[in-house]
């Protein structure tokens, strides 16, 4: 794993890179996030394909679970990917409600969550 830091409008943001996933459990997410957290990063970008394909169906439950830690850490998050694959309208209206609050984002390329997370 490597991490890329960018200082976008004075906010100090990590990108997350790697050709593994990285993410399978809450833990793991916590872990990753204190590490970056006390760093000194305002925001996070990481990959879909770092994050188990499980997160991605709600019914599980671990997606609320990561992102709650997330929201207590205050945190943004912007999930890099290609999210046409899931087909879920509940899943839909999640990424929906979710980037309508601009804490956790999904988007499609590194470009627009840098734009999503150097947002004051």
């Amino acid at each position: 794993m490597k991490i890329e830091a960018q200082t976008i409008n004075d906010r100090q943001l990590a990108e997350v890179i790697s050709e593994s996933v990285l993410i399978t459990t809450p833990q793991e997410a916590l872990d990753l996030l204190a590490d970056l957290y006390y760093q000194g990063f305002d925001g996070i970008m990481i990959y879909e394909r770092n994050i188990t394909p499980t997160f991605f169906d709600l019914s599980s439950g671990l997606a609320g679970e990561i992102l709650q830690k997330f929201s207590n850490y205050k945190i943004k998050l912007a999930i890099i990917g290609e999210f046409s694959a899931y087909q879920g309208k509940s899943l839909k209206d999640f990424i929906y409600e979710s980037n309508k609050l601009g804490n956790v984002n999904f988007v499609n390329s590194l470009e627009e969550a840098q734009i999503r997370l150097s947002r004051k």
